[in-house]
């Protein structure tokens, strides 16, 4: 995957400006940088959300699967979705919740959520859920089916430890098998042991490679100071 000249402007602000880097198939690549940095605006991009210039380009087979785990979902907690619900609705756009599940369906769903340790919540409301249960749900969802690109947007947000074992148990596990992971990232420290490659943005590449040879403390104090400048 390649981003070329990718840039951003909204409302005359310049929110990305001649973003280039790269991102190997089957590899873990974090992107980070301080808030406001456009790292979710970059995501979002690559999602097709935002109009952009410059290029993004996908080295990928035909049918090909993305995945796609936002940092946290706006959901009426009143609308009365159980969590099976919830995911039926997403994995089978064209036949209404209410309807019930597919057969093909179900099985996948039970499978994703045994996946992340929520099988035996799916018949609980997901308005009910607490963020880091909602979390886990999301990233079941993006496993239907398995992807061969799988972008998180911090994905640990609201996860307590035994949630964040399963995710990075899962994230692990589909690397194995050839799947690219891109993901914003905060804590450094686990992007440094983690990641294959990391890319820093403030608006523009402050710097892009291997997370053991660049994240030094030097440069990570020039990253999260005011002037946000790489070293």
């Amino acid at each position: 995957m390649h981003f070329e000249n990718v840039s951003l402007k909204l409302g005359g602000n310049s929110i990305l400006h001649n973003v280039n880097f790269s991102v190997k198939r089957g590899s873990i690549h974090c992107i980070i940088g301080p808030n406001g940095g456009g790292k979710t605006s970059l995501i979002r991009c690559l999602l097709g959300q935002m109009p952009h210039s410059g290029n993004i380009r996908m080295c990928w087979g035909k049918g090909s699967v993305m995945g796609y785990v936002p940092q946290s979902l706006d959901f009426d907690d009143t609308l009365p979705l159980t969590v099976g619900d919830f995911l039926a609705m997403i994995s089978q756009s064209r036949r209404p919740a209410f309807m019930g599940m597919v057969r093909s369906i179900r099985s996948s769903i039970m499978e994703a959520l045994e996946r992340v340790g929520m099988d035996k919540k799916v018949a609980r409301p997901f308005g009910a859920l607490s963020g880091g249960e909602r979390q886990r749900v999301l990233l079941a969802q993006a496993l239907i089916p398995e992807p061969q690109l799988l972008i998180l947007d911090e994905p640990a947000t609201g996860l307590d430890k035994s949630g964040a074992v399963i995710m990075h148990e899962i994230i692990n596990e589909l690397v194995s098998n050839g799947t690219t992971v891109m993901m914003i990232h905060h804590d450094l420290a686990e992007v440094r042991d983690m990641a294959h490659g990391v890319t820093c943005i403030n608006r523009e590449i402050l710097f892009s490679g291997d997370p053991k040879e660049l994240l030094t403390p030097e440069r990570i104090f020039n990253i999260f100071s005011a002037t946000g400048k790489a070293a």
